[in-house]
């Protein structure tokens, strides 16, 4: 008799041998939801939240009164600290961990499984991050009922070991929460420096500026203050050689492709998607051959400061310099926009500073997708 397939993960903790358990979730627990709430018991204002499946790990717009809260939650289902709330309608089965919060929930509409003691939340956390309901895939439901929970099979190790795995995706949940923060605060920081460093439309001095530095703005057409521009004329199908090929994927963050062709582009100038649907889209810091929907302006003065004052309008390009229907960058585009720009020094210390920022920014984009991408590893590796 051929010997049934060992039920375990692909990675594993030290010093775990046994199979996991194949259960299904109705084995090891049943459906919870709080008692319905009628549209005439809630209120604009209140003191208890009440989250539907519309404002689910949001900002609730609708409240009860304390007392109904106080006495629903005696007497009917209501959720333990740490048990997962599961939405079942909209953008079915995301998870929201309850952590105690005074809050009322939707019925049916915003469940959680109330289960025995041979499962962890902390383990059924990451669980539920690649759960495959039962019933509803490859189909159009939109709602993830009762049936569909507990009909749906999962694979469970020992306590012990649950504790372990459910540990190790809390610090690496916190520490991807740690690195989202720290990035989305940077970019709001530069965002605001950016309204602060650079005169508001039609003025001729910022907010605030480098010690030392009085002189008044000049406003100049684009073409006036760059020494040329080319458009980019490599294509994919050129492969081979040595130099980066300049295109879309890499320079959105994508691997670089190597072509046989002389590089005609220096990291201090500024680029622009010509054509396609983010055309007029500005990059910087690249060097190599200039891919065929590119164009590059060499600039005279500082391409670091250039770079920001462009992207700081990229959203003006995008609507107003472009061609309709099929987008375009306009044929005219440096003779039609302004740039405001003050003494070359000034220039060189705004360049250097947003340059340093920037770096800045991206190393926590890239810390925080290298930890996404070992999440995924784990998720995918660690559990059946």
């Amino acid at each position: 008799m051929a010997k049934e397939e060992k039920k375990a993960p692909k990675l594993r903790f030290n010093g775990y041998t046994n199979d996991w358990e194949r259960k299904k979730l109705g084995e090891i627990g049943s459906v919870s939801m709080n008692k319905r709430i009628f549209k005439d018991e809630t209120s604009t204002i209140g003191e208890i939240p009440f989250y539907k499946i519309g404002t689910f790990g949001g900002k609730a717009d609708a409240f009860i009164t304390r007392k109904k809260y106080e006495e629903y939650k005696k007497k009917y289902p209501y959720p333990q600290k740490g048990n997962l709330l599961i939405s079942a309608s909209g953008s079915i089965g995301r998870i929201i961990e309850y952590n105690g919060e005074e809050a009322y929930y939707q019925d049916s509409n915003i469940v959680w499984l109330d289960h025995d003691n041979t499962i962890l939340d902390v383990f059924l956390k990451p669980t539920y991050e690649i759960i495959k309901w039962d019933g509803i895939e490859g189909t159009t439901i939109k709602r993830l009922y009762n049936k569909n929970i507990l009909n749906t099979v999962i694979y469970k190790p020992t306590i012990d070991e649950q504790r372990k795995i459910g540990k190790l995706f809390i610090i690496l949940n916190n520490t991807i929460q740690l690195h989202e923060r720290k990035y989305e605060e940077l970019t709001l920081i530069k965002k605001a420096l950016l309204q602060k460093l650079f005169p508001k439309k039609d003025g001729f001095k910022p907010e605030v500026r480098y010690k030392n530095f009085n002189d008044a703005w000049e406003q100049r057409k684009l073409g006036e203050v760059i020494i040329s521009e080319h458009k980019g004329k490599v294509k994919s199908i050129m492969k081979g050689g040595n130099t980066n090929y300049l295109e879309t994927n890499y320079l959105n963050g994508g691997t670089a492709q190597k072509v046989d062709a002389i590089a005609d582009v220096s990291k201090d100038d500024v680029l622009i998607l010509w054509d396609g649907s983010k055309a007029g889209t500005i990059y910087h810091g690249f060097e190599g051959a200039l891919g065929s929907t590119l164009k590059a302006y060499v600039p005279k003065y500082s391409g670091d400061f250039l770079y920001q004052i462009l992207k700081k309008n990229q959203d003006k390009i995008y609507q107003s310099y472009r061609t309709p229907n099929i987008p375009h960058v306009i044929k005219n585009f440096t003779e039609k926009f302004n740039v405001s720009i003050p003494t070359i020094i000034e220039q060189q210390e705004i360049g250097d500073f947003f340059k340093q920022l920037d770096s800045l920014i991206t190393l926590h984009r890239r810390k925080l997708e290298k930890l996404k991408q070992l999440k995924k590893f784990l998720l995918q590796n660690m559990f059946i």
